[in-house]
């Protein structure tokens, strides 16, 4: 992974846009790590590894609140302000 200061990327946007297109480019501030650069195609498949693997947590919770009973009308009445 390359790695730019911060005022490097600042000269040389067209540099680091270059870079990120092959691989993510980490921005530097005081020698401490504050940003990655990444092409669109690597930024949209982490969203949809993101949005698959929160899909999957849900489906898990949903099973297991099944397995125990709960059901949309037990839901209901947990959340109900009494």
């Amino acid at each position: 992974m390359r790695t730019f200061s911060a005022s490097e990327a600042k000269q040389g946007l067209a540099s680091v846009l270059d870079a990120a297109a092959r691989e993510p480019v980490v921005i530097q501030r005081q020698k401490r790590d504050v940003a990655v650069v990444m092409s669109m195609q690597e930024y949209e498949r982490l969203v949809r590894l993101n949005v698959a693997e929160f899909q999957r947590f849900c489906d898990a919770v949903g099973e297991r609140a099944a397995a125990v009973g709960m059901d949309e009308a037990k839901l209901a009445e947990l959340l109900a302000d009494d």
